[in-house]
């Protein structure tokens, strides 16, 4: 799954690197929660691509925001049929960027938290969805779910599931409303195991309160960590 992720870049680095209309406005953001606003690029009339905010924790129309848990995440294998996702999967599809994720190892009665990102320290784009929710009174909810795929490998020491992460490449066919649902399908698989690298963080990341630099500084490897990878 991917539950808590950073983004950490200037704007103008997400403009040049999702090829938006205008850098956004957006501050560094060192511990993203579900829930909380989230840049998201979309397409809009003309093709011109655009980053704004939306809720992280997806509201389909026929649905209610107070209603069960958030839906934060969509599997890939079946994001065409379940009926909270096929509609916007084949209609509103959005990127989400991103400067690393996290994730936690179970060592028996303590979970360690990982930072993951690009070793080159590159920016890069989750696959979503985005829906918008209308209440009774006109006003209007625009929320989003972010994909996942089977974790590679190396992600797998940690947890079974790993964001849909899109190559550059696809940007352009993963926003395009033409395209049918077996060429998007086929956009989404795990990254190469030596695409993304570990790095073992403080367990303040824990508490959605703290969001600053030093969230992502290392910390020693803890017992057994030897017996992960």
């Amino acid at each position: 799954m991917c539950g808590r992720f950073t983004l950490t870049s200037t704007p103008e680095a997400l403009a040049e690197r999702f090829g938006l209309e205008a850098p956004p406005s957006a501050a560094p953001r060192f511990n993203i929660a579900p829930g909380q606003p989230v840049l998201a690029v979309r397409a809009h009339a003309g093709g011109a691509r655009r980053a704004e905010p939306l809720r992280w924790g997806l509201v389909p129309p026929w649905s209610d925001p107070g209603q069960g848990p958030p839906l934060v995440n969509a599997r890939c294998e079946t994001v065409t049929v379940r009926p909270a996702f096929r509609d916007a999967f084949r209609a509103r599809r959005c990127i989400v960027p991103a400067s690393g994720f996290y994730e936690w190892a179970d060592l028996g009665g303590y979970r360690q938290p990982y930072w993951i990102a690009p070793p080159d320290g590159a920016l890069f784009g989750i696959a979503g969805l985005w829906e918008r929710w209308t209440a009774s009174d006109g006003s209007r909810l625009e929320s989003c779910a972010l994909l996942t795929t089977p974790a590679n490998s190396r992600i797998a020491e940690l947890h079974d599931r790993m964001p849909a992460i899109l190559a550059p490449a696809h940007y352009a066919r993963w926003l395009d409303p033409a395209q049918d649902v077996e060429a998007l399908s086929a956009l989404l698989a795990p990254l190469a195991d030596d695409a993304l690298a570990l790095r073992p963080v403080s367990p303040r990341v824990n508490r959605i309160e703290n969001d600053d630099p030093a969230l992502l500084d290392a910390v020693p490897e803890p017992p057994r960590q030897a017996s992960l990878f």
